[in-house]
């Protein structure tokens, strides 16, 4: 069995693709079985393909186009779409949001173009988006069924996923998977949380009402498995905890787990200073999103309460 991951080499597609190559399936909860080690190809922007680890890298150019790449998109049997430019990386310039924009629409279109053109298409293809597709909301729970909200990140999801969502008909199924805070020890957002944290300077950010839709690594990663072997999953996912906490239990969990206190608030105008539109965007105003659809077609979620995946992830008894 053959996948193809578009983005497979960062925080979220290594792993995926590590997990996939292995054909482990005894342990997870996702529904089916993974009928064999599946063939796992990478689809990247290195200039040489190369092999690691039971994966192939192929080189692609995802700018709208199919090239000699879209060849591994022929048979396969799940593409999955993980590629853009990261959203943290810096201040939100003109330039940068058309970067940002741009480059998760172009990839798309490629992956879309690529799977129209197939004379054997895949039967799933599972596109990133992210909770941001709601916009920023207070204590009102987002399941699957909200609409887009309004501002930037919003805007940047609805058009992925319209993208995506041209690749739907009767020979593939598209999920939209909508993608929270991703937690793991050695990337994302909480590597970024450890240092003030065990320098005692840790705490919430801004108000600390803010819901921020958290979800472990492994919960994320089983997941997209669980899209791809369960022909009911369509449209829109919800890939978060079923439990999302506001940023100052967030931050008294994580300061519980290292043993440290978190006391010491981060203030919000010296964020919105520091990282502009940014700052209000992704770390002062969040989505108290749940995955109502995963739970309803039947996934079991290995980390539901966050005290629970922060002992996993610093390995506390």
């Amino acid at each position: 069995m053959k996948v193809v991951i578009a983005g497979g080499t960062g925080f979220l597609g290594r792993p995926l693709a590590e997990l996939l190559a292995r054909g482990d399936s005894s342990d997870s909860p996702a529904a089916g079985s993974s009928g064999g080690s599946p063939d796992v190809v990478i689809l990247s922007r290195r200039s040489a393909p190369s092999a690691e680890a039971g994966r192939r890298l192929v080189p692609w150019t995802p700018d709208g186009n199919t090239g000699p790449w879209a060849t591994e998109i022929d048979g396969a049997a799940a593409v999955i779409n993980l590629a853009g430019e990261s959203i943290a990386g810096g201040r939100w310039t003109t330039a940068r949001k058309r970067g940002i924009l741009d480059s998760r629409v172009q990839a798309t279109r490629s992956l879309v173009r690529a799977i129209g053109q197939a004379a054997s298409p895949p039967p799933v293809f599972v596109s990133g988006s992210a909770v941001g597709y709601y916009g920023p909301l207070a204590d009102e729970i987002a399941t699957e069924e909200r609409p887009a909200g309004a501002d930037f990140l919003a805007d940047v999801c609805a058009q992925w996923e319209a993208e995506a969502t041209r690749a739907a008909g009767s020979r593939t199924r598209v999920v939209c998977i909508r993608t929270g805070l991703v937690l793991e020890r050695d990337g994302g957002a909480l590597a970024q949380m450890l240092l003030p944290f065990r320098l005692f300077v840790g705490g919430p950010v801004g108000s600390g009402r803010q819901y921020w839709p958290w979800v472990h690594r492994r919960d994320w990663i089983d997941l997209v498995r669980f899209a791809i072997r369960t022909p009911s999953v369509s449209g829109p996912l919800n890939a978060t905890a079923p439990n999302p906490v506001t940023n100052r239990e967030f931050a008294q969990a994580l300061g519980r787990a290292l043993r440290r206190p978190a006391l010491l608030p981060t203030p919000g105008f010296a964020l919105k200073l520091l990282l502009g539109e940014l700052a209000e965007a992704l770390l002062l105003s969040g989505q108290r999103a749940v995955p109502a659809k995963a739970e309803r077609l039947g996934y079991r979620f290995r980390f539901a309460r966050l005290d629970d995946a922060l002992r996993a992830i610093f390995q506390i008894r």
